[in-house]
Protein backbone atom coordinates (compact mmCIF):
# COMPACT_ATOMS: atom_id res chain seq x y z
CA UNK A 1 0.00 0.00 0.00
CA UNK A 2 1.23 3.30 -1.02
CA UNK A 3 2.08 5.69 1.82
CA UNK A 4 -0.76 9.19 1.72
CA UNK A 5 1.90 11.30 1.51
CA UNK A 6 3.05 10.09 -2.34
CA UNK A 7 -0.69 10.60 -3.14
CA UNK A 8 -0.68 14.07 -2.13
CA UNK A 9 -0.43 15.85 -5.83
CA UNK A 10 -2.49 13.03 -7.08
CA UNK A 11 -5.55 14.49 -5.06
CA UNK A 12 -4.19 17.92 -5.29
CA UNK A 13 -4.45 17.60 -9.52
CA UNK A 14 -7.94 15.76 -8.92
CA UNK A 15 -8.90 18.77 -7.00
CA UNK A 16 -8.09 21.41 -9.35
CA UNK A 17 -9.36 19.85 -12.10
CA UNK A 18 -12.95 19.67 -10.49
CA UNK A 19 -12.39 23.23 -9.83
CA UNK A 20 -11.79 24.30 -13.60
CA UNK A 21 -14.39 22.15 -14.43
CA UNK A 22 -17.14 23.11 -12.10
CA UNK A 23 -19.34 25.08 -14.37
CA UNK A 24 -19.49 22.43 -17.17
CA UNK A 25 -21.11 20.20 -14.18
CA UNK A 26 -22.31 22.65 -12.21
CA UNK A 27 -26.77 21.53 -11.55
CA UNK A 28 -27.47 24.88 -12.42
CA UNK A 29 -26.11 29.03 -12.22
CA UNK A 30 -26.87 29.62 -8.49
CA UNK A 31 -24.10 26.74 -7.17
CA UNK A 32 -21.87 28.33 -10.04
CA UNK A 33 -22.27 32.00 -8.41
CA UNK A 34 -21.73 30.41 -4.78
CA UNK A 35 -18.32 28.76 -5.67
CA UNK A 36 -17.66 32.33 -7.42
CA UNK A 37 -18.93 34.01 -4.26
CA UNK A 38 -16.40 31.52 -2.09
CA UNK A 39 -13.35 32.07 -4.22
CA UNK A 40 -14.03 36.06 -3.61
CA UNK A 41 -14.27 35.69 0.34
CA UNK A 42 -11.60 33.39 -0.05
CA UNK A 43 -9.31 36.03 -1.79
CA UNK A 44 -9.44 37.93 1.48
CA UNK A 45 -9.36 35.55 3.54
CA UNK A 46 -6.27 33.84 2.38
CA UNK A 47 -4.56 37.06 2.76
CA UNK A 48 -5.95 37.67 5.94
CA UNK A 49 -4.52 33.97 6.71
CA UNK A 50 -1.60 35.63 6.98
CA UNK A 51 -2.26 38.71 10.01
CA UNK A 52 -4.44 36.27 11.90
CA UNK A 53 -3.31 33.03 11.38
CA UNK A 54 0.47 32.93 10.90
CA UNK A 55 1.39 36.26 12.79
CA UNK A 56 -1.51 36.76 15.77
CA UNK A 57 -3.10 39.86 14.80
CA UNK A 58 -6.61 39.78 15.50
CA UNK A 59 -8.04 42.18 13.18
CA UNK A 60 -12.00 41.91 13.20
CA UNK A 61 -12.72 44.79 10.80
CA UNK A 62 -11.19 43.94 8.16
CA UNK A 63 -14.81 44.31 6.80
CA UNK A 64 -13.72 48.00 6.17
CA UNK A 65 -11.11 47.37 3.79
CA UNK A 66 -13.29 45.25 1.95
CA UNK A 67 -15.77 47.67 1.66
CA UNK A 68 -13.32 50.07 0.82
CA UNK A 69 -12.10 47.79 -1.98
CA UNK A 70 -15.77 47.32 -3.33
CA UNK A 71 -16.69 51.07 -3.38
CA UNK A 72 -13.65 52.13 -4.94
CA UNK A 73 -14.32 49.49 -7.64
CA UNK A 74 -18.08 50.64 -8.17
CA UNK A 75 -16.87 54.42 -8.08
CA UNK A 76 -13.91 54.13 -10.37
CA UNK A 77 -15.59 51.67 -13.29
CA UNK A 78 -19.26 52.59 -12.58
CA UNK A 79 -19.51 56.61 -12.24
CA UNK A 80 -15.92 57.41 -13.85
CA UNK A 81 -16.15 54.57 -16.81
CA UNK A 82 -12.28 53.16 -15.32
CA UNK A 83 -12.13 49.76 -17.43
CA UNK A 84 -12.90 47.50 -14.54
CA UNK A 85 -9.46 45.44 -14.85
CA UNK A 86 -7.49 48.88 -14.42
CA UNK A 87 -10.62 49.47 -11.46
CA UNK A 88 -9.69 46.20 -9.85
CA UNK A 89 -6.07 46.64 -9.61
CA UNK A 90 -6.65 50.44 -7.86
CA UNK A 91 -8.91 48.63 -5.59
CA UNK A 92 -6.38 46.51 -4.40
CA UNK A 93 -4.02 49.23 -4.57
CA UNK A 94 -6.61 51.63 -2.93
CA UNK A 95 -6.91 48.68 0.17
CA UNK A 96 -3.15 48.21 1.06
CA UNK A 97 -2.52 51.83 0.98
CA UNK A 98 -5.46 51.96 3.62
CA UNK A 99 -4.51 48.89 5.41
CA UNK A 100 -0.68 50.89 5.36
CA UNK A 101 -2.03 53.81 6.93
CA UNK A 102 -4.49 51.98 9.81
CA UNK A 103 -1.56 49.55 10.70
CA UNK A 104 0.96 52.44 11.42
CA UNK A 105 -0.37 53.15 14.73
CA UNK A 106 -2.72 50.71 15.83
CA UNK A 107 -0.11 47.81 14.86
CA UNK A 108 1.55 49.61 18.13
CA UNK A 109 -1.08 48.45 20.29
CA UNK A 110 -1.42 45.42 22.18
CA UNK A 111 -3.45 42.62 20.60
CA UNK A 112 -6.52 43.50 22.23
CA UNK A 113 -6.82 46.76 21.67
CA UNK A 114 -5.36 46.20 18.20
CA UNK A 115 -8.48 44.06 17.65
CA UNK A 116 -10.73 47.28 18.76
CA UNK A 117 -8.88 49.58 16.71
CA UNK A 118 -9.90 47.27 13.53
CA UNK A 119 -13.29 47.33 14.90
CA UNK A 120 -13.55 51.19 15.11
CA UNK A 121 -12.27 51.33 11.61
CA UNK A 122 -14.73 49.43 10.02
CA UNK A 123 -17.72 51.09 11.92
CA UNK A 124 -15.83 54.24 10.71
CA UNK A 125 -15.84 52.83 6.69
CA UNK A 126 -19.47 52.09 7.31
CA UNK A 127 -20.55 55.39 8.48
CA UNK A 128 -18.45 57.35 6.12
CA UNK A 129 -20.37 55.84 3.14
CA UNK A 130 -23.61 56.46 4.34
CA UNK A 131 -21.89 60.44 4.75
CA UNK A 132 -20.82 60.95 1.70
CA UNK A 133 -23.92 60.22 -0.60
CA UNK A 134 -22.39 62.16 -3.74
CA UNK A 135 -20.37 59.78 -4.26
CA UNK A 136 -21.36 56.16 -2.57
CA UNK A 137 -24.73 56.62 -2.92
CA UNK A 138 -25.43 56.85 0.73
CA UNK A 139 -28.00 54.45 2.33
CA UNK A 140 -29.32 53.96 -1.05
CA UNK A 141 -26.30 52.75 -2.68
CA UNK A 142 -24.39 52.46 -5.62
CA UNK A 143 -24.35 50.19 -8.98
CA UNK A 144 -21.48 47.97 -9.82
CA UNK A 145 -20.66 47.50 -13.30
CA UNK A 146 -19.81 43.48 -14.13
CA UNK A 147 -17.03 42.82 -16.19
CA UNK A 148 -16.30 42.96 -19.44
CA UNK A 149 -16.30 40.23 -22.30
CA UNK A 150 -14.96 37.11 -21.71
CA UNK A 151 -15.77 37.48 -18.25
CA UNK A 152 -19.28 38.18 -18.41
CA UNK A 153 -20.92 35.04 -18.02
CA UNK A 154 -21.20 33.34 -14.90
CA UNK A 155 -18.78 30.50 -15.98
CA UNK A 156 -15.88 33.12 -17.33
CA UNK A 157 -16.49 34.77 -13.81
CA UNK A 158 -15.85 31.91 -12.18
CA UNK A 159 -12.76 31.37 -14.08
CA UNK A 160 -11.49 34.79 -12.97
CA UNK A 161 -12.45 34.71 -9.42
CA UNK A 162 -10.79 31.31 -9.20
CA UNK A 163 -7.59 32.31 -11.01
CA UNK A 164 -7.41 35.47 -8.54
CA UNK A 165 -7.99 33.26 -5.61
CA UNK A 166 -5.23 30.52 -6.74
CA UNK A 167 -2.76 33.65 -7.00
CA UNK A 168 -3.22 34.68 -3.44
CA UNK A 169 -3.03 31.06 -2.34
CA UNK A 170 0.21 30.20 -4.21
CA UNK A 171 1.53 34.08 -2.90
CA UNK A 172 0.98 32.84 0.97
CA UNK A 173 1.91 29.30 0.84
CA UNK A 174 5.14 30.67 -0.48
CA UNK A 175 5.51 33.20 1.98
CA UNK A 176 4.33 30.41 4.87
CA UNK A 177 7.11 27.86 3.59
CA UNK A 178 9.89 29.97 3.43
CA UNK A 179 12.23 31.84 6.22
CA UNK A 180 9.98 34.88 6.23
CA UNK A 181 6.89 32.67 7.33
CA UNK A 182 8.95 30.91 9.92
CA UNK A 183 9.51 34.40 11.66
CA UNK A 184 5.46 35.29 11.09
CA UNK A 185 5.07 32.47 13.63
CA UNK A 186 7.52 33.14 15.93
CA UNK A 187 5.98 36.64 16.56
CA UNK A 188 2.23 35.10 16.90
CA UNK A 189 3.97 32.96 19.40
CA UNK A 190 6.52 35.53 20.97
CA UNK A 191 7.70 39.08 19.94
CA UNK A 192 10.24 39.03 22.77
CA UNK A 193 11.91 36.14 21.40
CA UNK A 194 11.52 37.21 17.36
CA UNK A 195 12.85 40.45 18.91
CA UNK A 196 15.68 38.88 20.33
CA UNK A 197 16.84 36.97 16.95
CA UNK A 198 16.65 40.44 15.33
CA UNK A 199 12.95 39.67 13.61
CA UNK A 200 11.95 43.39 13.01
CA UNK A 201 9.04 42.39 14.29
CA UNK A 202 6.69 46.29 13.50
CA UNK A 203 7.95 46.33 10.34
CA UNK A 204 7.07 42.55 9.63
CA UNK A 205 3.26 42.98 10.65
CA UNK A 206 3.11 46.35 9.00
CA UNK A 207 4.22 44.50 5.71
CA UNK A 208 1.55 41.68 6.13
CA UNK A 209 -1.03 43.61 7.12
CA UNK A 210 -0.68 46.03 4.20
CA UNK A 211 -0.84 42.75 2.32
CA UNK A 212 -3.71 41.77 3.63
CA UNK A 213 -5.20 45.32 2.68
CA UNK A 214 -4.78 44.78 -1.02
CA UNK A 215 -6.24 41.39 -0.94
CA UNK A 216 -9.41 42.96 0.63
CA UNK A 217 -9.30 45.34 -2.08
CA UNK A 218 -9.29 43.02 -4.57
CA UNK A 219 -11.80 40.73 -3.01
CA UNK A 220 -13.78 43.21 -1.80
CA UNK A 221 -14.06 44.49 -6.06
CA UNK A 222 -15.02 41.08 -7.17
CA UNK A 223 -17.20 40.83 -4.73
CA UNK A 224 -18.95 44.05 -6.02
CA UNK A 225 -18.86 42.78 -9.24
CA UNK A 226 -21.06 39.86 -8.47
CA UNK A 227 -23.39 41.96 -6.33
CA UNK A 228 -23.86 44.55 -8.96
CA UNK A 229 -25.66 46.88 -6.33
CA UNK A 230 -23.73 47.66 -3.14
CA UNK A 231 -24.97 49.71 0.14
CA UNK A 232 -23.28 50.32 3.20
CA UNK A 233 -25.79 47.13 5.15
CA UNK A 234 -23.93 45.20 2.60
CA UNK A 235 -20.58 45.43 4.92
CA UNK A 236 -22.35 44.96 8.26
CA UNK A 237 -19.78 43.98 11.21
CA UNK A 238 -20.88 40.42 11.19
CA UNK A 239 -19.48 39.85 7.63
CA UNK A 240 -15.98 40.96 8.98
CA UNK A 241 -16.27 38.78 12.32
CA UNK A 242 -17.43 36.28 9.49
CA UNK A 243 -13.68 36.61 7.81
CA UNK A 244 -12.22 35.72 11.09
CA UNK A 245 -14.16 32.78 12.40
CA UNK A 246 -13.50 30.91 9.10
CA UNK A 247 -9.59 31.51 10.12
CA UNK A 248 -10.44 30.53 13.63
CA UNK A 249 -12.22 27.48 13.11
CA UNK A 250 -9.72 26.37 10.25
CA UNK A 251 -6.72 26.74 12.33
CA UNK A 252 -4.07 28.91 12.73
CA UNK A 253 -0.63 28.09 10.98
CA UNK A 254 -2.21 26.64 7.93
CA UNK A 255 -3.46 27.12 4.63
CA UNK A 256 -5.74 24.05 3.62
CA UNK A 257 -7.90 25.18 7.29
CA UNK A 258 -8.86 28.69 6.61
CA UNK A 259 -9.69 27.21 2.77
CA UNK A 260 -12.05 24.60 3.94
CA UNK A 261 -14.03 26.80 7.44
CA UNK A 262 -14.53 29.18 4.07
CA UNK A 263 -16.11 27.02 2.22
CA UNK A 264 -18.23 25.19 5.03
CA UNK A 265 -19.12 29.08 6.74
CA UNK A 266 -20.09 30.02 3.08
CA UNK A 267 -21.77 26.85 1.17
CA UNK A 268 -23.63 25.30 4.13
CA UNK A 269 -26.19 28.29 5.08
CA UNK A 270 -27.08 28.47 1.45
CA UNK A 271 -27.43 24.46 0.63
CA UNK A 272 -29.33 24.36 4.12
CA UNK A 273 -32.21 26.77 4.11
CA UNK A 274 -33.35 26.72 7.58
CA UNK A 275 -29.47 27.61 8.35
CA UNK A 276 -29.86 31.04 6.82
CA UNK A 277 -32.29 32.15 8.59
CA UNK A 278 -30.26 31.44 11.48
CA UNK A 279 -26.62 32.76 9.94
CA UNK A 280 -24.96 34.25 13.04
CA UNK A 281 -26.36 31.36 15.37
CA UNK A 282 -25.33 28.62 13.42
CA UNK A 283 -21.62 30.21 13.12
CA UNK A 284 -21.85 30.80 16.72
CA UNK A 285 -22.11 26.76 17.45
CA UNK A 286 -19.60 25.71 14.79
CA UNK A 287 -17.18 28.22 16.27
CA UNK A 288 -18.18 26.53 19.89
CA UNK A 289 -17.33 22.82 19.07
CA UNK A 290 -14.53 23.73 16.92
CA UNK A 291 -13.20 25.27 20.09
CA UNK A 292 -14.51 22.62 22.59
CA UNK A 293 -13.71 19.64 20.45
CA UNK A 294 -11.17 20.59 18.03
CA UNK A 295 -9.22 23.75 19.29
CA UNK A 296 -6.22 23.65 16.79
CA UNK A 297 -9.32 23.91 13.92
CA UNK A 298 -10.42 21.82 11.37
CA UNK A 299 -7.35 21.42 9.51
CA UNK A 300 -5.79 19.31 12.14
CA UNK A 301 -7.88 16.94 11.75
CA UNK A 302 -6.25 15.83 8.41
CA UNK A 303 -2.57 15.51 9.92
CA UNK A 304 -4.09 12.56 11.90
CA UNK A 305 -4.66 11.04 8.96
CA UNK A 306 -1.48 11.49 7.41
CA UNK A 307 0.69 8.35 7.56
CA UNK A 308 4.34 8.27 7.32
CA UNK A 309 6.38 6.21 5.25
CA UNK A 310 6.82 2.64 6.98
CA UNK A 311 10.38 3.02 8.39
CA UNK A 312 12.43 -0.20 7.77
CA UNK A 313 13.73 -1.56 10.85
CA UNK A 314 17.21 -2.83 11.28
CA UNK A 315 17.89 -5.62 13.62
CA UNK A 316 20.91 -5.42 15.14
CA UNK A 317 22.33 -8.90 15.28
CA UNK A 318 25.57 -9.91 17.27
CA UNK A 319 28.53 -11.51 16.08
CA UNK A 320 28.71 -14.33 18.34
CA UNK A 321 31.82 -16.17 16.75
CA UNK A 322 33.69 -12.70 16.99
CA UNK A 323 32.75 -12.53 20.68
CA UNK A 324 33.44 -16.13 21.71
CA UNK A 325 36.62 -15.24 20.24
CA UNK A 326 37.47 -12.41 21.86
CA UNK A 327 36.84 -14.09 25.27
CA UNK A 328 38.95 -17.27 24.64
CA UNK A 329 41.86 -14.64 23.67
CA UNK A 330 40.99 -12.56 26.88
CA UNK A 331 40.99 -16.59 28.74
CA UNK A 332 44.14 -17.44 27.29
CA UNK A 333 45.99 -14.16 28.75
Amino acid sequence: MKPISSSRPVLLVLSLVALVSLPFWAPDEYKIHLATLIAAYWVLIGGLNLAVGYTGLLSIGHVGLFAIGAYAFAILAGTHDVHPYVALAAAGGIGGLCGLLLGLPSLRLPGFYFAMATMAFGMIVGELSLAFDGLTGGGAGISVPAFPAPFDKPATVFWLVLSLAAIVTVMTWNVARLMFGRSLVALRDSEVAAAAVGIPFYRTKLAVYSFSGVTAGVGGAVFASLQTYITPETFVFDLGMFFFICIIIGGRGSILGPLLGTIALTALPEVAAPLAKLGQFFYGIVLLLVVLLVPEGIGSVFHLFRKQPAKTKHVVKPELELLSTALRKGAAR
